[in-house]
Order: C-alpha cells, then sequence, then structure tokens
C-alpha cells in the first residue's frame, strides 16, 4: 500500500511541471512581493529584491548548521537550495499553491528556455545534487517527503541519505525537478535570472469595429462560457447580450425595453457615483449568485446608511470635513449587494432576468468625498474570494491621509469571503462592514496593525482592474493619478503603491494632514510597472485618468497577443504594455494608433480632422469568453478585430484569398486552437487541485 502512495506523489509531483500556465510573476511563497531589505543577509547570497528579512535569512542558516553535512560540495549545494526560499521567483519554485515543498524544483534538463528566442545550455542541477550527495547522510533531510515519513522510509531515522529514500537518481528528479522555460522556472544553484529577449516592434495599430450604440462602464462574459455577455450601465441597469462571430458582420444583440436586473431605484447616479461594479459568483451555474457594487444617498433611501469611513477610529469627524474637496457627511455610500436569478435554481444558466430584491448587504460604508471611490469587483480566479477596488475616498492630494492609514478601508484593495457568512453577533464582535468572513491568508495575520479585510494599500483610484486569463497571479491594477502620473500596477498581497507619498514613481508633495502624515521611509512602496505622464496626452477635458484593460489572450489580432491594453478615459488614447523577459514584471509600453473598420457593423463617427473614430469617454474594457476584448466608452461598444480590417499590417495574419467561405486566420491559430483546449484542461487541473488540493 506504501508503494502504491509513493508512487501516487512522484506521478503527482511531475504532473506539477506541465502546470506552470497557472503561475508567474515574482513573488515570494506568502503571495508578497519581493522586497529590498534595509541590510544585507549575511548567510543566503540575494541582494537586491528577496523573499527574506535579516531574521528569515538566520533561521534558514541555523536550519543549515542543524543538517550536519559533513561533504563540503554537498554543503554547498544544500545551502544555495535552502536559500532558494529568498528567491524573487520562490512562489514558483516552490508551487507553494498546490503543494507545499521542502524542496525548489531543481533544474532537470541541459537546456534552458526563458524565452522561446533564447536558448542557453545550463548544468542538469537535479544531477548534480544527485551524483554529489546522494551517499552523504544529513540530518532531517528537505528531501524525505511528508507522505513518505507517514508510510515509512526505507530507513525512518531522521538521519539519512537520499540512497536512503530514492533508488535511483530518475526517481529523485522525477520528484524534485522541472524544466525552465517562458511558463516556470527552475533552480539551478543561483537565484533565477530570466533571459531577456529582444523587444518586438509595436504593433501597427488596432482595429476596431462598432457593435453596439449603447454605454455601458461594466462588461462581464456569461459564467456559462457561451457567447453571451452582461453590460451594464452606471445609472443601474443590467441587460443579458448575445455577441455575435467575428466576421459576421452582425451587432451586439440586447432588449433595451427588458434588462436583466434594474437596480435603478436603489442606485444614485452622478457624475462619479452610480453603479460600478458587477461580478457573478465563481459557481454561478449552480447557485445564481449575483453581486453589484453601487452607490446609494442616505438622504432618499433609508436602506442605504452604514459607518461612515470617517470616524474615530481614524481620527476623523466627519462633522468638520467641511465644504471644501466636495466634502460631505457621508451622505453617499459604497454598496455591495447580492442578488439571485428567477427561475429555477438549478438552471441559472438559462434565467433571462434576476430578482431586484437584495438577498444580502454584503458591504456599507459611508463616503467622505464625492469622488474617488473605485467601485470595482472580481472574484478571484484561483480563491474564489471577492475583490473589492476602493479609491482614497476623494479630496485634493487625499488630505486625511487615508490611503496609507492601515486603520481605514479608503485607498486600499479589500477581500471578502462571501461563502461563509458570519452572524450577526460576529458582525458585530469583529468590527465587520457587512455581512462577509475574513480569508484566513489576508494580511493583516501578519501585520496585527492592517484591518482585517485589507489585500493591499496606497492607492489613490483603482479604475478597472483585471485577471490575466492565461497567469492568473497576474492582478493588475489601472490607478489615478493626481496632477502628473496615470499608473499600471501588479496588485499582491500586502502591496504598498505609495500613494499619498508617491504618486506613480514620483515623489508627491503632500499636503499636511490633521490626522497625521506618513512618512516615505516608513513604507516599501512598489512602484507601477507602466503609465504615462499628463504631458504625453491631449485631453479635451484638459486633464488626463487611466482607463485600466487586460492582457490581449485572443488570436484575432495576433500582433497585440500578450501584451497588456489599457487608455486615457478623456484622451481616446491606447497603449500597449510588453513584459521583458517574460513572467518578470518589468514591462515597456508604447501608445498605439487605432481606427475604424470600413466594414463596421455599426458605422463609425470619426473626430474631426482624424483618423480616430469618436469615442468620447473610454469608461472601461471588456472580454468575453472568446478573449475578444471590448471598449466600453461613451459612443457605444466596440470590439477589437483583424488588422487587415483597417489596412493594418500584422505579418502573423493570414487572409484568405478573395471568395474563400472560411474567414481569415492567422498563423498561429491551429496551434492556438490546440493551445487553448489545453490551456482549458490546465486550468480546470488547477481549480481542482486548489479547491481539492
Amino acid at each position: 500500500m506504501g508503494s502504491i502512495h509513493f508512487f501516487t506523489l512522484v506521478w503527482f509531483l511531475m504532473l506539477l511541471q506541465f502546470l506552470d500556465p497557472c503561475f508567474a510573476l515574482p513573488l515570494c511563497t506568502d503571495s508578497r512581493a519581493p522586497f529590498t531589505s534595509n541590510s544585507s543577509l549575511d548567510f543566503c547570497p540575494y541582494n537586491g529584491a528577496t523573499c527574506c528579512n535579516s531574521a528569515q535569512d538566520l533561521l534558514l542558516k541555523q536550519k543549515f548548521e542543524s543538517m550536519n553535512i559533513s561533504d563540503s560540495s554537498c554543503a554547498s549545494l544544500l545551502k544555495s537550495i535552502l536559500c532558494a526560499r529568498c528567491d524573487p521567483f520562490s512562489a514558483q519554485l516552490f508551487r507553494i499553491d498546490y503543494v507545499p515543498r521542502q524542496v525548489p524544483v531543481l533544474c532537470n534538463s541541459t537546456i534552458s528556455s526563458n524565452s522561446p528566442q533564447s536558448k542557453q545550455e545550463i548544468t542538469n542541477f537535479c544531477s548534480q545534487v544527485w551524483n554529489t550527495c546522494l551517499n552523504i547522510s544529513m540530518f532531517n533531510s528537505p528531501f524525505v517527503t511528508g507522505l513518505q515519513r507517514r508510510v515509512g522510509a526505507p530507513n525512518s531515522s531522521n538521519i539519512t541519505s537520499l540512497t536512503d529514500i530514492w533508488q535511483s537518481q530518475t526517481d529523485f528528479c522525477d520528484a524534485f525537478g522541472g524544466s525552465s522555460d517562458n511558463n516556470s522556472v527552475c533552480f539551478d544553484g543561483n537565484p533565477v535570472n530570466l533571459t531577456s529577449v529582444e523587444t518586438p516592434t509595436p504593433p501597427n495599430g488596432i482595429c476596431l469595429e462598432k457593435m453596439g450604440n449603447g454605454s455601458y462602464i461594466n462588461m462581464v462574459a456569461h459564467p456559462d462560457g457561451s457567447n453571451r455577455a452582461f453590460f451594464s450601465n452606471q445609472q443601474g441597469k443590467i441587460w443579458l447580450a448575445t455577441i455575435p462571430q467575428q466576421g459576421s458582420g452582425d451587432t451586439i444583440q440586447t432588449d433595451q425595453e427588458s434588462p436583466f436586473l434594474d437596480l435603478t431605484d436603489e442606485v444614485h447616479f452622478d457624475t462619479q457615483l452610480g453603479m460600478l461594479g458587477l461580478a457573478f459568483h465563481p459557481k454561478f451555474l449552480q447557485n445564481g449568485r449575483i453581486f453589484a457594487s453601487f452607490n446609494c444617498d442616505k438622504s432618499t433611501n433609508p436602506n442605504c446608511a452604514g459607518r461612515c469611513a470617517c470616524n474615530s477610529d481614524v481620527n476623523c469627524d466627519p462633522s468638520k470635513l467641511g465644504s471644501d474637496n466636495g466634502a460631505q457627511p457621508c451622505q453617499y455610500q459604497s454598496v455591495i449587494a447580492e442578488y439571485s436569478v428567477n427561475g429555477t435554481a438549478s438552471q441559472p444558466s438559462s434565467a433571462k432576468s434576476a430578482r431586484p430584491l437584495e438577498i444580502r448587504r454584503i458591504f456599507t460604508m459611508g463616503l467622505p468625498f464625492t469622488s474617488n471611490h473605485g467601485g470595482q469587483i472580481l472574484f478571484g480566479p484561483k480563491d474564489g474570494y471577492l475583490y473589492f477596488m476602493m479609491g482614497d475616498g476623494g479630496g485634493m492630494g487625499d488630505p486625511l491621509n487615508f490611503a496609507q492609514n492601515k486603520k481605514s478601508l479608503l485607498g486600499k484593495i479589500l477581500r471578502f469571503d462571501v461563502d461563509n457568512i458570519p452572524s450577526a453577533t460576529d458582525v458585530n464582535q469583529l468590527g465587520l462592514w457587512g455581512n462577509y468572513s475574513i480569508p484566513n491568508d489576508n494580511p493583516y495575520v501578519q501585520d496585527k496593525e492592517l484591518e482585517k479585510e485589507i489585500w493591499a494599500l496606497g492607492l489613490r483610484n483603482p479604475w478597472r482592474c483585471s485577471f490575466d486569463s492565461l497567469r492568473p497571479s497576474y492582478f493588475v491594477c489601472a490607478d489615478v493619478g493626481q496632477d502628473l502620473y496615470e499608473e499600471v500596477d501588479l496588485i499582491t498581497k500586502d502591496g504598498n503603491y505609495g500613494w499619498r507619498k508617491y504618486e506613480g514613481p514620483f515623489t508627491y508633495a503632500a499636503p499636511e494632514s490633521p490626522v497625521g502624515n506618513t512618512s516615505a521611509e516608513a513604507i516599501s512602496p512598489i512602484f507601477p510597472v507602466m503609465g504615462y505622464n499628463h504631458s504625453e496626452v491631449n485631453s479635451n477635458q484638459g486633464s488626463a485618468s487611466i482607463t485600466g484593460g487586460y492582457f490581449y489572450r485572443s488570436m484575432t489580432d495576433p500582433c497585440i497577443n500578450g501584451r497588456y491594453l489599457y487608455a486615457d478615459l478623456y484622451a481616446s488614447s491606447i497603449w500597449t504594455g510588453f513584459e521583458n523577459p517574460i513572467n518578470s514584471g518589468n514591462f515597456s509600453s508604447n501608445k498605439i494608433s487605432f481606427t475604424c473598420a470600413n466594414d463596421s457593423p455599426i458605422s463609425c463617427t470619426f473626430a474631426p480632422n482624424s483618423p480616430l473614430p469618436a469615442l468620447s469617454y473610454i469608461f472601461s474594457f471588456g472580454e468575453d469568453n472568446n478573449n475578444d476584448v471590448y471598449l466600453l466608452t461613451n459612443s457605444g461598444v466596440y470590439r477589437i478585430v483583424r488588422p487587415s480590417r483597417c489596412k493594418y499590417t500584422c505579418a502573423k495574419e493570414i487572409v484568405e484569398s478573395p471568395g474563400s467561405d472560411s474567414p481569415p486566420r492567422s498563423k498561429g491559430d491551429v496551434l492556438q486552437d490546440r493551445y487553448t483546449v489545453s490551456m482549458a484542461f490546465i486550468s480546470i487541473l488547477c481549480l481542482l487541485i486548489v479547491n481539492f488540493g
């Protein structure tokens, strides 16, 4: 029986080598971003960005010394393996989200291809460890798995050698080895160093087609994977729409007279107020649960009132806010409410409408000012928790320093468990703002100063965030700037994004706050990976405001595949961001031209004396179940289409000859189809392992 478990473990560890797309981005094993230590590490050879502080470095040293390894060559290898905990890529190396490992994934190939364009030979490190240490005794060997300890290794004492546990190098490296490619990393005895690739030439342009005339602020693909999506406007209505295939010449089909859900009686709509977020439970097809984020007015809606964000916990008195900066005594509230589809609960996919009566009020918080309150909600694709993007509450320069105040929920990204609803008594005792639980791995567990709901802090007004559909650890948010800079951030657990001490990468001269200030030395800011200065855009409003988008994962336009898209709300400008090296978190970006196809299903109106379509305001982006990307604008809904339809040149696109019955396909379409099927299978495995592993 023990041997069956043993070989099951080996098979499972081998399977993990194929699950690399579930991971990406430099992250520590606790899901935090690497940091720059104030002092150099004494034991582990990591300088600059690392996942260890001096205390953790000392613990690794003590663990190494306790192993009592007599052979110096083997000891050197084991030291490097233990110190891999400090590597900026340690989350990938240790696959911590799935199987907590004592040993990083050891490079088990003679070729390292960290990018498709560049290959370099490396030593088979797993083989080196085996050959150097196979007969060396070590105390509490990290190469004894937990399962082996339970079923009994051939030598069950605490002092073992590799040959006591593993029959051959093949068995050993099947369990602990792995390759390094453009979707993964492995450990070769040195800190992970991705291979840079030459930045490709920016795409020639993006071609759009106009699909609808409605003005929407949210688009969410139907959870059933069909060609349907939900669109919502700021006033509070949600429609279920059917999206035509690429190249069909059809428009988005909605019944404007019959919204899927109408919340206009609850929503207070104004310039920066309204229904701002929409999300469907990860198990919507089983439970029919819908979540909406909106603002309400307690002066007209008696069910609206909640606790004010300006309160004694943050040394703020709402009666003393005054009238500057649009201050008001928490008259308007940010709300997350839960609803349910109509019809049979067992068939939510076929539902044509939802009940407008709240099932549950998840969250309510009074706002001190009338601006900068984010409002987007997203379910994490890996953890199933609800993320809520909350701005600093408004006012020039965050006058009450909310974004850096760890007792305030303003200027933060919050994270809730909406599946485990506490009792009213528990809500009061825990000081919660509504009906939710706190995930056990929220950062407050390590940082007792943080409020329990906080996942990340130091944001001004996060406006449109997304998880990369291919690499869900890439959680990207655009954050609206004040006077100078609009930024794109990679969001990590407990990340501090600097506001109001920094605006993007620049120091911000914040006014003195009557409730206390935060010094630049007191924070370790994570600077943006992309963005633009206000001077780079010509806005019809005389200002700039970023709108975050998506990593483009469709092959409709193969020349922008893999790039991150973002835009400016006012300026009708679009940027694409390119990561180099892949999975490094290092980006460069370019403003890109765009226009509208002559054969657009709805004729585009163009700006005067300009090739640009008159988009007016770019409110948001959307993504359908085919990974095609949409622009939600004040003038309508636009979809990214094949570049050749706008006479843009893309070498990766193949245009079919005239008269062909089949739509044009790119060179990578066939491979992409196979890749999509493979990724779907891998995604299912990832979810199964996360939920049940």
